[in-house]
């Protein structure tokens, strides 16, 4: 979807919006990532100000759903000791612009800039991996204990829009290279979550509003700080899910027991984490696997995509047959 010419358009959209952000017409626009969405860095040289600027993939979030996702994040700013950046109002009061590109619309937000760098995978990263445990149960106290304001819409993420055939995210089925071997051993694995969760629940304790995707490219270390970045996939869902969005992309590293083993270490020293939750967290890694998976499929163009390759499936059969091993599960 990414392409040039219309990484140039939002360039172009975003130049005519920039009085809405207070920015000057000399602002300096650089392209800082594509993924789901479009993300920008402006830098006004009349001010200093520096903004990231996210344009909106169509078809994935109304507007409500983006001025739901501000409003967690301000209230998480005004309540609790998270460290994430500060939406930008624009002229109008609401954070959500609209852009033009050519006859199509598309839904823009700005936040401040934060410097920092993402963590790197080696021997400090389990450190890292104790302060976002820390800073995990955090939110979820927050999530916990908020009352969102009326009219307050975020997605639902439960099996059937995770992992069904037409899951937000799209069909994992569909994977570049997939096997008719590899099939079969995700289905059982599919099949063996499914029976999981129907017996670990959705209660309140368990189940709520999460960040879902605080994996390390969403995670920014400055000195002793961690910040968190993105919450657009943020929605309602299992609380230890994100544990497993932590390690997304790294799922069969050797160093995850000990990158989970600090994760609840650090929840812990702010809330409880049961044994159960602790038990829970295996299943949920084959289930964002399995989604990534999907993302892929359904996002080919993306750069993500383009690095993993079609090896990426064979990883998640292979860690679907770990996964059923260490359950005494009968593979085929």
């Amino acid at each position: 979807m990414y392409t040039q010419a219309l990484i140039d358009e939002f360039k172009s959209g975003i130049c005519q919006s920039l009085d809405v952000w207070k920015m000057s017409h000399d602002t300096q626009i650089e392209l800082l990532t594509t993924s789901e969405n479009a993300t920008f860095v402006a830098q006004d040289p009349h001010t200093g100000d520096k903004r990231v600027i996210r344009v909106h993939r169509p078809g994935y979030h109304e507007r409500r759903e983006i001025e739901s996702e501000i409003a967690w994040i301000n209230a998480l700013r005004a309540s609790s000791n998270i460290h994430t950046p500060r939406p930008i109002s624009s002229t109008s009061k609401n954070p959500v612009v609209s852009i033009q590109t050519g006859n199509r619309e598309f839904h823009a937000v700005a936040f401040e800039y934060v410097s920092g760098h993402e963590p790197h995978v080696g021997q400090e990263l389990p450190n890292w991996f104790a302060t976002l445990g820390a800073v995990t149960a955090s939110l979820h106290k927050h999530s916990k204990a908020w009352q969102p304001p009326k009219g307050f819409t975020r997605k639902r993420w439960h099996l059937d829009t995770m992992i069904a055939p037409d899951g937000l995210w799209g069909d994992w089925r569909e994977a570049p290279g997939i096997s008719r071997v590899d099939k079969s051993v995700i289905h059982q694995a599919i099949e063996h979550i499914y029976r999981f969760i129907a017996e670990y629940g959705d209660r309140g304790d368990r189940y709520g509003l999460v960040h879902g995707d605080l994996r390390l490219a969403n995670l920014l270390v400055s000195d002793e700080r961690l910040t968190v970045i993105d919450f657009d996939d943020s929605g309602f869902c299992w609380y230890a899910y994100d544990f497993a969005a932590a390690i997304s992309f790294h799922e069969l590293n050797p160093m995850v027991p000990e990158l989970r083993d600090a994760w609840v270490r650090g929840y812990q020293t702010v809330t409880t984490f049961e044994e159960e939750d602790v038990a829970a967290l295996d299943t949920f890694i084959m289930l964002r696997r399995i989604m990534l998976s999907a993302w892929l499929a359904s996002h080919s163009e993306s750069p993500t995509a383009h690095e993993l390759g079609e090896g990426y499936i064979q990883g998640t059969a292979h860690l679907a047959r770990q996964y059923l091993h260490a359950r005494s599960c009968v593979m085929y």
